[in-house]
C-alpha cells in the first residue's frame, strides 16, 4: 500500500483511532493506530483493488460496505439507496422522533392550515390557504408515483383526515387509505420539519425578489 486517496483518510483514522498528521515531526505515540495487517487486495478477479486492514487494536465505531453489481447502473442504484437509508439513520439521530409515514402528516397540517385559514381575512387567508394546498402535494406525488388515482387518493385522505382519522394516510401497497401506525409505516420528524423548513425558505426567497437582470 503506497498512497491514500484525501476521500479514505478521515474514514481510515476514525477506523483505527489515530490521528492525522501534515508532517513526519509530528509522529508521536499518541497519534498512532495499529492493526496486524494493511494489505491491498483485489475482489473476485476485479481489476480494481481495496485496501483491506485487519487485526485492528482499539477499532473505532465504523463499517465498510461493499457493493457489487453486474452493470454501472445497477451499482449507482444501490448508492443512491444506501445513501437514503444512511440519511434516515442520520435524521434519527439528530432528532429521536418518528411519525406517521405515506403523507399522513402533511395531509393533517394541511387541514389544520384550512381550518386556520377560515378564521383569518384578506392576504394572511390567502397565503395560509395556499400553504395547506401546496401540503397535499407530497400525498398527491405519493399516490401517482404508486400508479393509483392521486386525485382520489387525496380526496378521500383529506375526508378521513377531518373525519377525525389523523394517522392516515397512503398505502402504496395495498392501493387505499389506512392507519399507518398499524402498517408500520413510519419515518423520521426530522424529514418532514425540513422539508417544511426548506421549501418555505425558498418561496420566502423567491417572493422577495424584485427584479430580474438577464445576463449573458
Amino acid at each position: 500500500m503506497t498512497d491514500i486517496e484525501r476521500n479514505d483518510v478521515d474514514f481510515i483514522a476514525r477506523t483505527l483511532k489515530l490521528q492525522p498528521i501534515a508532517h513526519v515531526d509530528h509522529m508521536t505515540a499518541d497519534k498512532l493506530g495499529s492493526c496486524t495487517l494493511a494489505e491491498e487486495v483485489a475482489i473476485a478477479g476485479s481489476p480494481q483493488r481495496v485496501v483491506k486492514m485487519t487485526g485492528i487494536v482499539n477499532m473505532g465505531k465504523t463499517i465498510t460496505i461493499l457493493m457489487r453489481g453486474t452493470t454501472r447502473m445497477v451499482l449507482d442504484e444501490a448508492d443512491r439507496s444506501i445513501h437514503d437509508a444512511l440519511c434516515v439513520v442520520r435524521s434519527l439521530v439528530k432528532k429521536r422522533y418518528m411519525i406517521a409515514g405515506g403523507g399522513a402528516p402533511e395531509a393533517e397540517v394541511g387541514l389544520r392550515l384550512t381550518e386556520w385559514a377560515k378564521t383569518l381575512t384578506g392576504v394572511k387567508a390567502y397565503c395560509a390557504r395556499g400553504f395547506a394546498e401546496a401540503l397535499e402535494i407530497i400525498p398527491y406525488t405519493l399516490a401517482e408515483n404508486a400508479g393509483l388515482n392521486a386525485i382520489r387518493m387525496v380526496t378521500e385522505l383529506r375526508n378521513r383526515h377531518a373525519a377525525g382519522e389523523a394517522f392516515t394516510g397512503i398505502n402504496v401497497r395495498k392501493g387505499g387509505i389506512s392507519d399507518m401506525w398499524e402498517e408500520h409505516v413510519v419515518q423520521p420528524l426530522l424529514v418532514s420539519t425540513s422539508e417544511i423548513n426548506l421549501s418555505t425558505e425558498c418561496v420566502g426567497m423567491i417572493l422577495k425578489i424584485d427584479d430580474l437582470i438577464p445576463v449573458r
